[in-house]
């Protein structure tokens, strides 16, 4: 029975390195084959000791040691440091510098319309031609009564001077001599006004063809030939709006953190504070602008304030109402750690990476990230640069362990290759 007793000890000895090395399928088939021997070995007679020391000489070799684990395979890259200036995002809007709404300045039948709607006009482009004919009339009329003004005019003048000769001598009363000079007074200003009177039917008659205010792309035609245009009340008729293009305008508000941060006093004009614009297609902001324009007071409900910026615009690709996307860009200037993103962990509510060490263990490193610089995640505490930090196998690892590391360099993940995929 002691003999079947150490049998048994042996055989749980061995049970349990067995559960523990479970990769090893030789030594759980060694204990699978013993188990069965001890059943049978409770049941023989006590001369049967020799088989039993057989299977005591199996489970010894349950001792021997299982190889060692090997380090898991980790990629890790140094942190970088760069200069970066302080910005903040925010959304905007597309305004033309320029936009008129074109009226008719006198009423009548619509002739013809002289552009292609959404193009280019520039500045004196004929865009409508009005019936011109009432107008041509009234300007003959009206060039008839200065003719008749001036000849009266005229006429009254050489009667002043006939009285002149007379009362010397006279023959008439100094009162006709007045009477007369008064006349040739009223013939100046009825020559005046019919002078007046051309000039208006002029500008009327010059009115009927309407040209274009400003060079800028139009739009559609709101009136057909052959649709009488109203000039007077209620309201004149719309023909059309055209809208400047190059430079135009992005309108965007900034909240108050952001008005202290960067509206200072060289904030706006022709030097102002830089920013860039990015369109809803774009990645980045590939576009500059400057800033011209901070309004005046802080919206109190909503506690922002209206800023505007200023851009070029040749090619006419921004359009007003276009969805902008703006980041004002600070003065200052500082040295930054830099990381990929995919090297920062989360740990309920921290982040964290993890650092290499000079034994090749890694270390466990609570950080603050900040924004995103050109592709990398901004580190503000937490980790210096040159540290050399997990950028691939991050979750093959925990603090402490010992690992095999394969250096790289720190770029960005948009440079980044993609990972194989089985």
């Amino acid at each position: 029975m002691l003999l079947i007793g150490n049998i048994l000890h042996v055989d749980t000895k061995c049970h349990r390195r067995l559960l523990q090395q479970s990769a090893a399928m030789e030594l759980c088939n060694m204990s699978s084959t013993f188990s069965r021997a001890r059943s049978a070995s409770l049941r023989i007679h006590a001369g049967g000791w020799a088989a039993a020391g057989v299977f005591v000489l199996a489970a010894s070799g349950c001792r021997k040691d299982a190889p060692p684990m090997q380090a898991p395979q980790v990629t890790v890259a140094p942190a970088i440091e760069r200069v970066v200036a302080d910005w903040d995002e925010f959304t905007g809007h597309f305004e033309a510098v320029n936009s008129v709404e074109v009226r008719p300045r006198v009423g009548g039948f619509l002739q013809r319309v002289g552009f292609v709607e959404g193009a280019i006009v520039h500045q004196g482009d004929v865009l409508f031609v009005i019936d011109q004919r009432p107008y041509q009339a009234e300007v003959a009329r009206a060039e008839a009564v200065l003719a008749q003004a001036r000849t009266r005019n005229q006429l009254a003048g050489m009667e002043v001077e006939r009285a002149q000769k007379l009362v010397s001598t006279q023959a008439i009363s100094r009162e006709e001599l007045d009477a007369r000079t008064s006349g040739r007074a009223e013939g100046d200003a009825g020559v005046r006004g019919a002078e007046a009177a051309v000039r208006v039917a002029r500008l009327n008659l010059e009115w009927t063809v309407v040209r274009a205010p400003i060079t800028g792309r139009v739009g559609r035609a709101e009136i057909t030939p052959g649709n009488v245009v109203q000039a007077g009340p209620p309201s004149p008729s719309l023909l059309t709006t055209i809208v400047s293009i190059d430079p135009i305008y992005v309108y965007f508000d900034t909240d108050e953190q952001a008005y202290l941060k960067y509206m200072g006093a060289q904030a706006t004009g022709p030097k102002g504070r830089e920013v860039l614009i990015g369109l809803a297609n774009e990645t980045g902001f590939p576009h500059e602008g400057r800033l011209n324009f901070v309004d005046n007071r802080v919206n109190g409900a909503s506690g922002t304030i209206n800023a505007r910026a200023l851009l070029s615009n040749p090619n006419g690709l921004f359009t007003p109402g276009l969805f902008a996307r703006v980041r004002l860009l600070g003065s200052q200037r500082h040295p930054a750690t830099l990381v990929q993103d995919q090297a920062i962990g989360t740990d309920q509510d921290r982040k964290f990476v993890l650092v290499l060490k000079s034994d090749n263990t890694v270390e466990y490193r609570p950080v603050v990230t900040g924004r995103v610089v050109d592709g990398l995640r901004t580190v503000e505490s937490g980790l210096k640069p040159g540290e050399r930090v997990v950028i691939n196998g991050l979750m093959r690892v925990r603090p402490g362990m010992k690992v095999a590391a394969t250096n790289a360099a720190m770029i960005a993940e948009s440079a980044a290759p993609a990972p194989a995929t089985r």
